[in-house]
Order: structure tokens, then sequence, then C-alpha cells
């Protein structure tokens, strides 16, 4: 007998409105549930994770999806700090970003994201894209215990 599929906390770290409410779309569309907290800049990304101040008492994320290109504190100072950091190195961060450089997918990996998207410029595309990953996350991929 199949597990009931369980709704995840999803962190999405992106400081265009645009792309925060297609990503807002996407997950609504979904038929899952997932809850979707978001998070403009870097340094709020962190403040979230690391629950100080006004996320104090924020949950942890079972998945984040990080822009690269950010205020305050860039998506790829993120990311490392995530992946060095021993209570958040475990959740699965996928990158969503404008950018399709080499330079950023390969750093990107190289930092330990779990995936690189290029956002699809077409609304159509994004949603779709989107809907895969969470998707990937919730049906196919095991995540790690939550604390």
């Amino acid at each position: 007998m199949t597990q009931p599929i369980q709704p995840i906390e999803v962190l999405l770290v992106e400081d265009d409105p645009g792309d925060e409410l297609m990503t807002r779309e996407a997950f609504d569309e979904n038929k899952v549930g997932n809850v979707l907290h978001v998070v403009r800049d870097g340094l709020e990304a962190l403040e979230y994770l690391h629950r100080r101040g006004e996320y104090a008492d924020a949950k942890r994320p079972d998945l984040i999806l990080l822009d690269l290109n950010l205020p305050r504190y860039d998506g790829r100072q993120v990311l490392e700090e995530i992946k060095n950091d021993e209570e958040l190195a475990t959740i699965p961060v996928v990158v969503l970003t404008t950018s399709s450089a080499e330079e950023d997918i390969l750093r990107s990996y190289r930092l330990h994201a779990n995936a690189y998207v290029t956002k699809p410029v077409d609304f159509e595309q994004f949603i779709a894209a989107v809907q895969q990953i969470d998707d990937f996350f919730v049906t196919v991929v095991r995540l790690p215990f939550r604390s």
C-alpha cells in the first residue's frame, strides 16, 4: 500500500514579485498542498533558516528554491552558507534562476546545489517547471526527517 503524499514546507528565496507570483500559482495549481514561504533577499533567507528575529518560530523547510541574483546577500553566498552548516546542509536546494551562464551552473554544483533550473521566460513553461520540481520532491525523492 502506498503512503499518502505529505505536504512539504518550501522556502522560496526570490526578489522578483512576478516570479514569486508565478511560483505561487504553480503551487496553487498543484493539488498536493505544499506550504510555500517566501523571503525576498539573501539576508532574510539566512534569518529564516537560522530562525532569528521575526523568523524565530519558522518551520524548517523541506526544500529551498533559491534565486542566485538577490539583494543584500547573493544567492551563491546563501547556498554556500546552507551547505556549510551542519544543521542546514541536508535541506535540498534547487537553484531556480534566470542565469544560464556555465560558470553559475558549475559554481552552484560545486557549492552542492541539488539541482539547477533556468527559469523559462514563457509563463506556461515556468509554471510547468515549478510543478515538476514540486512533484519530484514530493512524490519521487525521499526527504530527510524534519526537526
